[in-house]
């Protein structure tokens, strides 16, 4: 009985991140996406029109879609090690639990 739960669970999950997903590209389809750092500049050249960054970009990327891929790959490297360390975090702890019930 408990797995089926977990497995429905595990399923209602994967939908709601679908559609956390896909609602977006549906409901704002002629929206515009730009990043938080060119809406900064934006805001900031439109308050100082003269203002002069303090520092460059060490390299300009090729493209947005380059610039993307690397974003997005620093979330998955991120997430990946914050779940590891989690992961590993809880392993350890249910060992020294199950060591503990063992012993006495």
């Amino acid at each position: 009985m408990k797995q089926s739960k977990k497995g429905l669970s595990n399923w209602l999950l994967i939908g709601g991140v679908v559609i956390l997903a896909a609602a977006p590209l549906i409901f704002a389809r002629n929206a515009e996406f730009a990043g938080a750092d060119d809406r900064a500049t934006k805001a900031v050249t439109e308050i100082q029109p003269g203002y002069k960054p303090w520092f460059q970009p060490l390299m300009q990327l090729p493209s947005c879609e380059v610039q993307t891929f690397l974003f997005a790959s620093q979330a998955a490297l991120g997430a990946g090690t914050l779940g590891y360390l989690i992961g590993l975090s809880k392993g350890r702890s249910e060992q020294t639990k199950n060591h503990n019930e063992h012993s006495d």
